[in-house]
């Protein structure tokens, strides 16, 4: 395949899988906003999701002072902003366009008529009278489109690129939400930590539950653990588990099989990379994760992650990358 190509599929199987993961941390945060609490600690959580991004000092450049209703527009609809969700889902419907022809017809129409209801839904104004709708709206099209490619696209290279994009994507938002959560939550969670704190378990209950909430996980957790909701769990559902799809192992694992799929004469040492982060997130403990400190354990592994994805794209893809 050519590497332009891949490059295009690469990216907008990122783009559509960025959109939907900004809409699951904005959703999150609105639903958690309309809970009773000070502006100090509502402030605190618009602030933590521009970190998860790294996106604070665009926004400080442009909005100055951190409000809900600035951060929800940098969020969705600020066309300057390139991880908002209008940014994000333009981009894919622009990276589909330039490769119509290796896409199934169902493929493209779902990619074009996602950014043709997008703008639709913003000039009705439906994301201001009700954004919870507008955020699950988003959620599902990045569903279809995921649905679509499985169900309609032949599993040749095309596909695996795809897929590649998609989890890579996956484990960089599920890794940066980790760390600003935690770090905001529980500074402390260096070390095993308990079940919710009796200081304020309704609080706790919440935030935690939050965090699960944002990659679809609280249902999961209540069926794995069939207890309270600790930090601990909390990190072992999201790093460790194989079997919860949003977790940094299963990524890693689908990230592998793709790679594993489209190797070339030049990508072993792209796999070797994959295989070890991979490999040490199968046989890691959660305990031994805490104890060395979590923080530093989720950066080593965005700043590994970003470096595959750096690989693979001088292995496959063009060099400039969004």
């Amino acid at each position: 395949m050519l590497s332009r190509t891949a490059d295009h599929l690469f990216w907008m199987a990122r783009y559509t899988e960025r959109a939907e993961n900004t809409a699951r941390m904005l959703d999150v945060h609105y639903q958690t906003s309309l809970l009773p609490q000070s502006d100090a600690v509502a402030r605190q959580g618009w602030e933590a999701l521009l970190r998860i991004s790294e996106l604070m000092p665009a926004y400080q450049y442009q909005y100055g002072e951190i409000s809900a209703r600035d951060v929800l527009h940098f969020m969705v609809r600020d066309e300057h902003n390139p991880s908002s969700i209008f940014s994000c889902l333009r981009a894919a419907r622009e990276n589909a366009r330039a490769v119509r022809g290796v896409l199934t017809t169902e493929m493209w129409e779902t990619q074009n008529q996602t950014w043709l209801e997008l703008q639709r839904l913003l000039r009705a104004g439906d994301f201001e009278r009700d954004p919870g709708h507008f955020f699950e709206w988003v959620k599902f099209r990045s569903h279809v489109s995921r649905g679509v490619a499985y169900g309609t696209m032949l599993q040749d290279e095309a596909f695996h690129f795809l897929r590649m994009g998609t989890f890579l994507e996956r484990a960089d938002n599920t890794a940066r939400m980790l760390d600003v959560k935690f770090h905001a939550a529980a500074p402390e969670v260096s070390v095993p930590a308990g079940p919710l704190s009796a200081a304020d378990p309704t609080l706790d209950f919440y935030h935690w539950s939050s965090i699960l909430r944002s990659v679809s996980a609280f249902e999961i957790y209540r069926k794995v653990y069939r207890s309270v909701i600790t930090p601990e769990r909390v990190a072992e559902l999201l790093i460790l588990r194989q079997d919860m799809p949003r977790s940094l192992t299963a990524c890693l694992d689908e990230v592998v099989r793709n790679l594993e799929a489209v190797r070339n004469d030049h990508s072993a040492e792209t796999e070797r990379h994959a295989g070890r982060l991979r490999a040490e997130l199968r046989f890691a403990r959660i305990d031994e994760i805490l104890a060395n400190g979590l923080h530093a354990f989720l950066t080593q592994f965005l700043e590994r992650v970003n470096a595959l994805g750096t690989r693979i794209s001088q292995t496959f893809l063009l060099p400039v990358s969004a």
